[in-house]
């Protein structure tokens, strides 16, 4: 069965239809190619040079995948079962493994992955495309210069965590993309450090930032509670990199820039609640919510209380 699904799937492979780039700065012209496309559910998210996939498989009938493209592909499998088949990654011996649930897997831009299965379990799995010039990388990383070596089921706990905290963020309620970009940057370290046999050297924590540095930051959310702000638009700010700067951000406020930013949003909020006159649609609006059930969600898991309730309290 392994020659004539491996035949198939390049067929199908070269015949199906590739779709667009779904992120112009990624420079890639497909995803991975699952056939039959019909037994799977897909879902994704994209960032500034991240792009992240949640494959579901619905049914257990015998499929195939492959992928190819000038993107690093890092896989993580949530449940991975199958009673037969095949995995092979460029550079690497083909592996017949059976159970590769909580494995990771890493393709390099450029590298061949391809095979097929039987599923005995409904394989939940995760893409993570990665545009190798690392633009959310710190700059003395290099990220775009090192050369990356496949890997195929491996685990590591630290990568495998990040994987997770990315993936949650795929459908999340979408107040705070500068989180996901933050866990993006930590996701090229930690693919570096795995890269290196030695280990990577992490940067020396610079501690917190200058006063100057959290004034104008700090000043900048403030005037914009109510937007979304990107982690690239304040580590300039700051003229940091995007990944000192959460670590100096941390340190100096002794919160993440989104959960400080979530923080502040509350606290205007609170403000705004002890005038009578404005609903809590209107205020819920004016701190950057679209939605009244989100706003009190979000209330709620930082006070304890519902808008509502918090309002009557100050009688």
């Amino acid at each position: 069965m392994a020659g004539s699904a491996e035949r198939s799937l390049n067929q199908s492979a070269a015949l199906a239809p590739r779709p667009a780039s779904p992120i112009p700065d990624l420079e890639f012209s497909s995803l991975v190619n699952i056939s039959p496309p019909e037994i799977v559910r897909r879902h994704s998210k994209a960032w500034s040079g991240l792009y992240v996939e949640t494959v579901q498989v619905t049914r257990r009938t015998p499929f195939e995948y492959g992928f190819r493209a000038p993107c690093h592909l890092l896989i993580a499998a949530e449940l991975a079962e199958r009673y037969d088949g095949e995995t092979f990654v460029e550079g690497l011996p083909r592996s017949t493994l059976r159970d590769f649930t909580q494995k990771l897997t890493f393709v390099p831009a450029g590298y061949d992955f391809r095979g097929w299965q039987k599923p005995r379990a409904l394989t939940r799995t995760t893409y993570f495309y990665i545009d190798p010039r690392g633009p959310l990388a710190d700059p003395e990383l290099r990220f775009g210069e090192i050369e990356f070596k496949p890997r195929l089921f491996f685990y590591d706990r630290d990568l495998w965590e990040i994987a997770l905290k990315l993936k949650s963020q795929v459908n999340p309620d979408p107040m705070y993309p500068q989180y996901a970009e933050a866990l993006g940057i930590v996701l090229t370290h930690e693919l570096a450090r795995i890269s290196s046999d030695t280990g990577l050297r992490r940067p020396v924590s610079r501690g917190g930032l200058a006063p100057w540095q959290q004034k104008r930051v700090a000043a900048y959310i403030e005037e914009r509670l109510a937007y979304d702000i990107p982690l690239a638009t304040l580590a300039e700010l700051a003229r940091l990199s995007p990944y000192h700067f959460s670590r100096s951000f941390k340190h100096s406020f002794g919160l993440p820039p989104h959960r400080y930013h979530a923080n502040r949003r509350i606290e205007r909020a609170k403000q705004l609640l002890a005038n009578r006159e404005p609903s809590i649609t209107k205020i819920a609006l004016d701190v950057g919510f679209s939605e009244t059930s989100t706003f009190s969600a979000a209330f709620h898991r930082l006070t304890g209380q519902t808008p509502s309730r918090y309002r009557r309290n100050l009688d």
